[in-house]
């Protein structure tokens, strides 16, 4: 999957609801629907899958607010398609 990111304003409850529908694709197992940005993507995780958690927190240089932030971040490994099976299957049909 290309690398996509999105940001967009919501509230707590849009946030939350969103993150239960993805955490119960997740448990539900195999490949789900993940929108990102107005696109959709299949994603199909394998276990284990790495869970990232990251908080920050920047103060602003006024000294009156800081800007927080949580980061999630789910990890997995995939065994890469070859093309080596395509290219061999034309070597052996260019042989005949």
């Amino acid at each position: 999957m290309s690398e996509i990111e999105t940001e967009s304003e919501k509230t707590r409850a849009e946030v939350a609801a969103y993150l239960r529908d993805l955490a119960d694709q997740l448990e539900g197992g195999g490949e789900f629907t993940l929108e990102l940005g107005g696109r959709q993507r299949q994603v199909d995780p394998t276990d284990p899958v790495t869970f990232k958690l990251e908080g920050e927190s920047d103060p602003a240089e006024s000294g009156t607010e800081s800007k927080e932030s949580i980061e999630f971040e789910l990890v997995w490994w995939r065994e890469t398609q070859s093309d080596d099976a395509d290219t061999q299957q034309e070597a052996s049909g260019s042989e005949s």
